[in-house]
């Protein structure tokens, strides 16, 4: 599919988890929130377990707006989108990555900021499965469900597709459901679900993705959680464009926690091998990947924050 070459990709991350107000490292890539409002120093920024952006794509003079994903608190997506003054109401689309929690729980504070109805929703139809639960230490962690009918009394047009979707005239590219290829990559052990009263291993097929493309410079692939591994999913990225060049990838890459500690170093190894200009890992990719990610590729390495905007240019 073919994907519009971009003069400019904006990724403001209104929600993440992992904040340092006091970090002072912006470049020509990296912005970073400012608690500063006409000269004072104000308010902080909202870290949470969960993931949220902003994402403004740039091309002939003209910006499209879409957000990709919510956060996971009522709350904190939309304060952090209030702290930083940031206006909502150009959004023009919604891509929701996959069903969890974490990932749904801002939607309508932000839609109150957006202020407008009838706004597409993409998704995998897979978001809708019912009865999502964990397995930790033999107890069930059970997952807020997600309603179409709740989605659509909200105003939203729900579109859910498990094939690839252009979005934005081809600004971007929703990609479907992931093939899992690698021999390493796995998904989540303990993850089930019911399904006819019977308890099933929730692949999380509802899992994807967004890609874009920075002309000159190849693409960036945005992730919520990679539950179907990062490496596929950049890998998919690239045969449905037939883009061969990866600029960034940045997002969830779910590497956390000790079941994903064999999985880390075939991850980074495999990430080197595709050579991202910017390698950005956020919130469930878990302390020791991204340290082992910043130790293998120093340069290509870029620390993500709530708050933070990423801007790459052609």
């Amino acid at each position: 599919m073919a994907l519009n070459e971009l003069d400019r990709v904006e990724i403001l991350s209104l929600q993440d988890n992992y904040i340092d107000i006091t970090a002072v490292d912006d470049s020509d890539v990296v912005r970073r929130a400012r608690n500063v409002r006409d000269g004072v120093i104000c308010n902080s920024i909202q870290a949470e377990h969960g993931f949220s952006a902003l994402v403004r794509l740039s091309r002939e003079g003209r910006t499209r707006t879409l957000l990709f994903d919510f956060g996971f608190s009522e709350h904190g997506s939309a304060f952090n989108a209030e702290a930083l003054d940031v206006d909502l109401r150009q959004v023009e689309t919604l891509v929701l990555s996959h069903g969890h929690g974490d990932h749904t729980g801002g939607l309508k504070r932000l839609l109150a900021k957006i202020g407008r109805k009838g706004l597409d929703l993409v998704l995998h139809p897979g978001a809708f499965k019912p009865d999502r639960y964990l397995v930790r230490r033999g107890v069930k962690d059970r997952f807020p469900r997600l309603s179409r009918e709740e989605l659509e009394a909200l105003g939203l047009r729900v579109v859910p597709t498990r094939e690839p979707l252009p979005l934005l005239d081809g600004d971007a590219l929703f990609l479907g459901e992931i093939p899992r290829t690698t021999p390493f990559e796995k998904g989540v052990p303990h993850a089930f679900f019911l399904q006819d009263g019977k308890e099933t291993r929730d692949a999380n097929e509802d899992d994807s993705s967004l890609a874009m493309r920075v002309r000159g410079k190849g693409l960036i692939v945005l992730s919520g959680c990679a539950h179907a591994g990062i490496i596929n999913t950049v890998r998919h990225a690239m045969a449905v464009t037939g883009v061969g060049e990866v600029h960034a990838v940045m997002g969830g890459f779910h590497l956390s926690g000790p079941a994903f500690d064999p999985v880390i170093e075939p991850t980074v190894e495999e990430m080197k091998r595709i050579g991202p200009d910017h390698v950005i890992p956020c919130h469930c990719t878990g302390r020791k990947a991204i340290m082992s990610l910043e130790r293998a590729m120093p340069r290509q390495f870029i620390l993500n924050m709530s708050g933070t905007t990423l801007t790459f240019h052609a």
